[in-house]
């Protein structure tokens, strides 16, 4: 079959105009710990890794949440120190290339970054070991910027039991439930990717805000512990909360092949058919796994995603939610 030039040309245009319009807002990446170990800088474009600054702006990522992973060595008792000096290691590449990224906390600080041409960076923590049982480091945590918080990981840690415990059954501790209320108090984004199974429905039945899946996937198209079943899509989108659909490979799809976009987007199908399209939104994981799928090799590549939408005939106007608008409007709802 003979190509038309002429109209791919034009179809690409349409696809860059519209991923320009959006507001492109990445629930997750793992790119501070890169840093941190000095395998490159967030201001240089590198040929390693799947983000920097330069990449940054070639896929048109407008709010980027950066997460505090800790290792397993440093739990449980150097937990928290080793989460501060990630922290310090993020404020210190904020420095360093402020004229194109800048650290908010709210809202208003996003637009106000956005109109300057500026990327929007937010700070979270990935695993709640980093508070070491203690409300109030949860407290100076928050003043120094973190506006989510993803419970666990995949181990037990004071709050809750990750998806690695699962034979446990355990759900939220005492502790948990008092981190939970303080979250809500604070204007804290409460997030249960890797947390377990019936941890999950604690938060739920506890929390008054809605609460975020920053990086999972579907269970029914992909049984891996780490996504999420139809029961759990349905309460948490009843409860206004929203999925960031992740790129790891193992978490879409079990066959013994090469990922690609159109792979991604076959989830965010299934999210818009169980639930409506606005609670979708983009959880990449970059940094944070070893392997991605083809045509979403790094974050310069996300125009991808806005294309293979277009190419599924969505509307303008949900492209937009997808890409951006629904993670905006649960920050903006719970940390204003």
């Amino acid at each position: 079959m003979k190509v038309n030039l002429a109209d791919t040309k034009i179809h690409l245009i349409k696809v860059e105009q519209m991923h320009q319009k959006a507001m492109v807002f990445d629930g997750h990446c793992d790119t501070i710990l890169e840093v941190m170990n000095h395998k490159r800088t967030l201001g240089r474009r590198s040929s390693t890794g799947h983000l920097d600054i330069p990449r940054m702006k070639e896929g048109g990522v407008d709010v980027q949440f950066f997460a505090v992973f800790i290792e397993d060595i440093y739990k449980p008792d150097r937990s928290l120190k080793r989460t501060l000096q990630l922290i310090d290691c993020f404020y210190r590449e904020i420095e360093k290339n402020q004229n194109d990224i800048s650290l908010v906390v709210n809202y208003n600080q996003i637009e106000e970054a956005n109109k300057t041409g500026k990327i929007a960076a937010v700070l979270s923590i990935e695993g709640g070991e980093a508070i070491e049982g203690d409300l109030g480091v949860l407290r100076v945590l928050y003043k120094l910027g973190v506006r989510l918080l993803t419970l666990t990981w995949n181990q037990r840690n004071q709050i809750a039991d990750g998806i690695g415990e699962y034979r446990t059954g355990s759900g939220l501790t005492e502790l948990g439930l008092k981190v939970i209320d303080e979250m809500n108090d604070l204007g804290m984004l409460i997030d249960v990717s890797h947390l377990s199974e019936t941890g999950f429905w604690d938060v739920i039945k506890r929390s008054k805000a809605p609460i975020v899946a920053s990086h999972s996937n579907c269970y029914t198209l992909c049984p891996h512990l780490r996504n999420l079943k139809d029961e759990q899509i349905k309460t948490l989108t009843d409860k206004g909360g929203v999925i960031g659909i992740t790129f790891v490979p193992n978490f879409l799809t079990q066959e013994k092949r090469k990922t690609t976009v159109e792979d991604v987007v076959k989830h965010i199908d299934y999210l818009v058919g169980k639930a409506g399209v606005d609670y979708v939104g983009l959880g990449s994981d970059f940094d944070g796994t070893d392997a991605l799928p083809l045509g979403l090799e790094g974050v310069d590549k996300v125009p991808n995603i806005t294309k293979e939408l277009l190419d599924r005939d969505y509307k303008e106007k949900d492209i937009k939610k997808i890409l951006g608008g629904n993670f905006l409007r649960v920050f903006k709802e719970v940390v204003g």
